[in-house]
């Protein structure tokens, strides 16, 4: 009998916010009531955008919540041969080829509308571009990026918070990028490949990352990869403007919340009024979230954070 597992896989982009937070505590008590392992996994990829000491901080963070974990998978950035072999693999099956388009080139060519504020269906430009690597090398100052050639297929799964889930990848995204110009493999490939060597069977994440499920169930498929897992995407906490909690709407870093003495059971009844568990925001403990948590009291809708949740955590400053 397979045991389920689930990781948690925070990015030293930055230090973790109170939606980052929830979204962890969540899975966190999904895990431990049901029993499966949790594998903590630092993604630590996004090269330029990587903080010095924020994995120590994320950490801290983490631990200071009363987030424990089992096992502690290898670091990323410190598995680039894997994801080469699997970049090889694709090419060498004719699914991935090199792209020397840059993001404004994309944009000028697209037909497509953004399908959000960041994505921009590609239009297939160097899909027959370049008969070889060294073809795409010539002239140029850097490696090129690697696509996946996406056919017509449809990808369908059943979420298991999100309901039913249909998408058509070659309308919806288009050839997408799962190795990049400065030779790291993006966050695409790079997942699917670690949540397989982990043997993960469930991912519990927020729905900001749902559209990012379609483009990892191909790889997985191309790369014969299992477990296939199982996703839970949860609703977002946004702020007042209703886009994604972020620095616009003031500091919601645990680590400021720490340096203002706020205790964590403060804020974990923030997070378990949010999470449908306590009728008010409380201080509680990890236990009493344990004992309560029930999936079925999690709100469907994106939770906003209030002038009343910040009087909330600021009256419990210290200073």
């Amino acid at each position: 009998m397979i045991r389920h597992a689930t990781r948690l896989a925070p990015s030293p982009t930055g230090a973790l916010h109170l939606g980052n937070a929830r979204t962890f505590l969540l899975n966190y008590l999904l895990a431990r009531t049901r029993g499966w392992r949790i594998i903590l996994r630092m993604e630590d990829l996004d090269g330029p955008r990587i903080k010095p000491g924020a994995a120590t901080e994320v950490l801290t963070d983490l631990e200071w919540l009363g987030l424990e974990w089992d096992d502690r998978a290898m670091d990323q950035s410190q598995r680039g041969v894997i994801y080469q072999a699997a970049l090889e693999h694709l090419v060498a099956i004719g699914r991935a080829y090199p792209c020397t388009c840059s993001r404004s080139d994309v944009e000028r060519a697209a037909s497509a509308p953004h399908a959000d504020e960041h994505h921009v269906v590609y239009p297939g430009t160097c899909r027959r571009r370049w008969g070889s690597l060294e073809s795409a090398l010539a002239g140029k100052r850097q490696a090129p990026a690697f696509r996946l050639l996406v056919q017509e297929t449809q990808v369908e799964f059943e979420d298991m918070f999100a309901g039913p889930q249909h998408f058509e990848p070659a309308r919806d995204i288009g050839d997408f990028v799962i190795y990049k110009a400065n030779l790291e493999a993006s966050y695409q490939l790079a997942v699917v490949i670690d949540d397989a060597s982990s043997g993960i069977t469930d991912v519990v994440r927020a729905d900001d990352l749902l559209p990012s499920t379609p483009r990892q169930i191909l790889l997985q498929e191309l790369l014969s990869l299992t477990p296939r897992p199982r996703y839970w995407h949860l609703p977002l906490v946004v702020g007042p403007d209703g886009r994604r909690l972020a620095k616009r709407h003031g500091d919601s870093r645990l680590s400021h919340y720490r340096a203002h003495d706020v205790s964590a059971h403060r804020l974990l009844g923030l997070l378990g009024y949010w999470s449908g568990l306590l009728e008010e925001r409380q201080p509680t403990d990890m236990a009493e979230l344990l004992e309560r948590f029930d999936i079925g009291c999690i709100p469907v809708k994106p939770i906003v954070y209030s002038a009343e949740d910040e009087a909330y955590l600021t009256a419990g400053h210290k200073g």
